[in-house]
């Protein structure tokens, strides 16, 4: 997550180091004693009732035949496909044996060929335990998904080379922190909103540090994300309660409180808020705090001021691209709900007001808010961390090297070489021409 900047940073002064020492270690120490506060000792085991009993296996033979007709089904609809399927169980009790079973037909059934490999479940006559038979469920999908995240992995490390393996293993550590403490907390009662910040607080502590190194830039840049991730919360608190939201808005939401009864679905919205703002959080940040170190090391001159204002500039032109993607993001990921609300007959004002489309909105508007406030936030700890060395004053600019400087002006000034185009006289300083001169 972020930004990569690997220019060598310049060491900040043993006063600056000793101040961010004194903030950031006690924010990391509370964010240890509440993870261990909240840490889920007792996490119920979930589940729907006994799964059935599911094995691997290779098609080997497809017979499709005409489907029957049923007078129950709508005319002109196919209930296909009809047929048969010849399968080489490789896993279980029957493993190398072939058994026939039924195509696999209705909506998002796999469509099976030669060759695929699929997943078998066993499935039990009611009126006689003693008769079973197989059906395909689905498709094996391991192996196309390891060759993906080897994909992945390869092409960021090849790209980033140690920074790019520091992101993957950044990346681990934000799911292992999700799977063993944020996921088990919440189902084992806790109050989202609190497992979700201390979540948030350890991802961001370790993915920054090991992506971007214990740096001073670094430390500016996890100070203003947990700043901005306290705001989102409070302003999330707010919202939600202002536009009196449940956490019902979703079928799912709806399925995990049949499943999990003590669950706060109104602390889980929250919590979806926070963890879903981090990503992009810790990106702002990280690149706010970059672009004022680059700024100070191009031109020593500029005031903490100054600073602050050219790299505002970027940060409003950084939250204008951001804004769209958090947007786009949350739309893209409930596109199939959006299609199913054009259907609706009711009245444009209430479907915007209804609770699934009401929490999409105030999802985006809260982390939208938090990012803006992340602008100003890490720009002004950016800008009085790099000039607190010289306390706000201007220092005096290295002079270029003349070998350098000299080098330069050849290369601009000299004849176009090997380009086929006349200079006809217009260089810098030359009659007509309409650049200044160096």
């Amino acid at each position: 997550m972020g930004h990569d900047h690997s220019r060598p940073i310049a060491a900040a002064p043993p006063r600056v180091r000793r101040v961010l020492i004194a903030t950031v270690v006690p924010l990391f120490l509370v964010t240890l004693v509440a993870a261990l506060v909240l840490w889920p000792r007792d996490a119920p085991s979930v589940g729907g009732g006994e799964d059935a009993a599911r094995y691997h296996g290779t098609v080997t033979r497809v017979v499709t035949e005409p489907c029957p007709p049923t007078p129950e089904a709508p005319e002109g609809t196919v209930e296909g496909p009809c047929g048969t399927a010849t399968v080489s169980v490789d896993t279980g009790p029957d493993a190398g044996q072939q058994v026939e079973t039924a195509l696999p037909a209705g909506p998002g059934s796999p469509s099976v060929e030669v060759g695929d490999e699929i997943v078998l479940v066993v499935l039990t006559d009611p009126a006689d335990p003693t008769v079973s038979s197989y059906s395909i469920a689905a498709h094996q999908r391991g192996k196309p998904l390891i060759w993906l995240a080897l994909a992945f992995a390869a092409a960021i490390v090849a790209f980033g080379r140690w920074r790019g393996l520091a992101a993957l293993g950044g990346l681990a550590a934000s799911f292992a922190i999700l799977l063993v403490f944020v996921l088990p907390g919440i189902s084992a009662g806790q109050a989202p909103l609190p497992v979700a910040v201390t979540g948030a607080a350890l991802i961001m502590f370790v993915v920054l540090y090991l992506t971007h190194g214990v740096t001073a830039q670094t430390s500016v840049a996890v100070l203003g994300t947990l700043a901005s991730l306290v705001l989102t919360g409070l302003l999330g608190s707010l919202a939600t309660a202002f536009t009196h939201l449940t956490g019902y808005g979703s079928e799912d939401a709806t399925t995990l409180s049949m499943f999990q009864a003590d669950v706060d679905l109104h602390g889980l919205l929250l919590a979806g808020i926070i963890i879903g703002s981090l990503g992009v959080l810790d990106d702002v940040t990280v690149t706010q705090a970059a672009t004022v170190t680059e700024l100070a090391h191009a031109n020593p001159d500029l005031t903490r001021l100054q600073l602050y204002r050219a790299a505002t500039r970027v940060g409003r032109a950084h939250i204008a691209s951001t804004v769209n993607t958090i947007v786009l993001a949350y739309a893209g990921a409930s596109l199939p709900l959006l299609l199913l609300l054009t259907a609706d007959t009711r009245g444009i004002s209430e479907i915007v007001s209804s609770e699934f489309l009401a929490q999409e909105i105030v999802r985006s508007i809260v982390a939208t808010l938090g990012l803006i406030a992340a602008v100003p936030i890490t720009t002004g700890l950016a800008a009085l961390v790099t000039t607190a060395g010289r306390g706000g004053t201007p220092s005096r600019r290295l002079p270029r090297p003349a070998g350098e400087r000299d080098e330069a002006l050849a290369a601009l000034s000299g004849p176009r070489a090997a380009t086929g185009v006349t200079d006809s006289g217009h260089g810098p300083g030359r009659p007509g021409n309409t650049d200044p001169p160096w």
